[in-house]
């Protein structure tokens, strides 16, 4: 024990005169931002937000990245209009009542059994033949990430400007699904949530 210390602190005294290492940055342009709608944000300023660098590191993924934002961002939009949605008008059925749940949030352990499960049987089957060839296809370069070739507006400038709009509305949504689920449940309150 006593020749373990001396040694360690002999170590520890050698490294501060080894030569510091040089980290390099790269000057070169991040592509990602310069190939794909979304770099800026609600106000038109930069907005290049990728700290963990995973567009450069994992650069073969970039349009599985992109492909994954886009459906989650409409998942989350079509969320927040159902979780407010269902606060006021509630589809028939004594099992779906006001009486029978009372707040939203309550909705899923509710219904856990029997809806919840033909939910996923449905979303399942979507991902089985929609989405995995979709993200195939996107990986190929055989078309665009969030395409279903549904028609847009005419014109690439509106197209474009459509597009910005769907990821900033889909990345507001998340976040507001998150703070209304949370809501819910420390207020035990409906929409507002307050």
């Amino acid at each position: 024990m006593k020749s373990v210390a001396p040694i360690l602190v002999l170590a520890a005294s050698a490294s501060a005169f080894a030569p510091a290492p040089v980290h390099t940055k790269s000057t070169a342009l991040n592509t990602v931002w310069d190939s794909y709608i979304g770099g800026q944000d609600f106000k038109g300023g930069k907005f290049q937000f990728d700290p963990l660098n995973l567009a450069e590191t994992y650069s073969p993924l970039v349009p599985f990245f992109r492909e994954a934002e886009i459906r989650h961002g409409r998942t989350a939009q079509l969320a927040v209009v159902g979780f407010i949605a269902t606060d006021f008008v509630r589809i028939p059925g004594e099992a779906y009542s006001f009486e029978a749940i009372p707040k939203t949030i309550d909705a899923h352990n509710a219904l856990l059994e029997g809806p919840m499960h033909q939910l996923l049987l449905w979303i399942g089957l979507f991902d089985l033949v929609i989405s995995i060839p979709a993200i195939q296809a996107t990986m190929k370069g055989e078309r665009d990430a969030g395409d279903f070739g549904i028609k847009g507006p005419k014109g690439e400038a509106a197209m474009e400007k459509m597009q910005l709009n769907e990821l900033l509305h889909g990345r507001l949504a998340m976040c507001a699904v998150g703070g209304i689920a949370t809501q819910s449940v420390l207020t035990g309150h409906g929409f507002p949530y307050v």
